[in-house]
């Protein structure tokens, strides 16, 4: 499944950075990080709230633009070797000079710098989308939607929201998304990973996105579906993400196939993929073995992926000119 070239809508920066690049950074550091690890060095949390607290206990040895320029090149260089010839990272001023503006300048430089690196070195073009932390609250989240607005552009395509789903409501984190739309950044949102089909009608409706991450909750309300089908809303599935949270209890369970059966368009990704023991290779693997997928559905996905990325039309058909040879010129 490497040979396969693919596209990610997905993935936390800060969530790929492997274990052993945060246990190096940690010890450069002198920083005690010994208890967010199991006995064989990964990373180990019991359910998602302990998750999250593990994801931000990684993240107080990134420090500087420096840590954000190295973690960068090590998380593309691993989802290339995946086959993935396009990924939108969720950004986070917070991790990243705590939303004071200039210090975010400062990270961004780093971080697109290293990603120009990247496409040179390993052909994996990306692009990123500033994301607010739920469970930071709605002040915070306008902080960082400022960050965004006033860095908008060839990188920075994109706005979301992150974090603790059941914190707070979308319509709390209305303004911030007024004004990323203001700046023409384009919107998702996580939802209906843990707060049902309505979290994702919420998110819709309060926020206009066109992209939801997760969102495979929205299979308990098949009206939801129909209107997720007709709005075009792209689903960011990731469903060894969802496993391994215990979203559902197992690959064959998750609603992956029900969804895109409901004409609802679907993507993949890995969401935090060395938290989930998970690669876009093996999300490939799992779902042929589970679902019988074949080449022309991750030709579907893979194309789903293109026609919701957050990218100018120039770097949309230059994507779809390297696809062509693996997938042919599928609509």
């Amino acid at each position: 499944m490497k040979e396969l070239p693919k596209l990610e809508l997905h993935l936390h920066l800060e969530g790929a950075a492997p274990p052993a690049f945060i246990r190096g950074l940690a010890a450069e550091k002198s920083v005690n990080l010994s208890g967010i690890f199991d006995a064989r060095g990964a990373y180990a949390y019991r359910d998602f709230v302990d998750f999250l607290r593990v994801y931000e206990a990684a993240c107080t040895v990134l420090q500087t633009p420096q840590d954000f320029y190295r973690l960068t090149r090590a998380v593309l260089e691993a989802s290339a070797a995946e086959g993935v010839i396009y990924t939108e990272a969720f950004l986070s001023p917070d991790f990243c000079g705590g939303r004071d503006l200039d210090a975010w300048r400062d990270y961004l430089a780093a971080m697109t710098e290293a990603a120009a690196d990247a496409e040179a070195a390993d052909g994996i073009v990306m692009r990123g989308i500033v994301t607010c932390i739920r469970h930071f609250g709605p002040e915070a989240a306008r902080e960082t939607a400022r960050c965004a607005a006033e860095t908008a552009g060839a990188f920075i395509t994109g706005f979301g929201i992150a974090g603790e789903e059941m914190k707070g409501a979308p319509k709390d984190f209305a303004y911030a998304f007024d004004m990323a739309r203001e700046a023409e950044l384009q919107l998702t949102a996580h939802a209906g990973e843990w707060g049902g089909a309505r979290s994702v009608r919420d998110a819709v409706r309060d926020l206009g996105v066109t992209r939801i991450g997760h969102g495979v909750q929205a299979i308990e309300d098949p009206g939801l579906l129909e209107e997720l089908a007709e709005a075009g809303i792209t689903l960011e599935v990731c469903p060894g993400s969802n496993v391994a949270l215990g979203v559902y209890p197992n690959w064959r369970a998750h609603p992956i196939e029900r969804l895109r059966k409901a004409g609802v368009p679907v993507t993949v990704s890995t969401d935090d993929p060395p938290f989930f023991h998970t690669t876009m290779s093996g999300e490939y693997e799992n779902l042929a073995q589970s679902f019988g997928w074949e080449l022309p559905d991750f030709a579907a996905i893979t194309y789903a992926a293109l026609d919701a990325a957050f990218c100018d039309t120039a770097t949309r058909e230059a994507l779809r000119t390297r696809l062509a040879p693996t997938f042919g010129e599928f609509t």
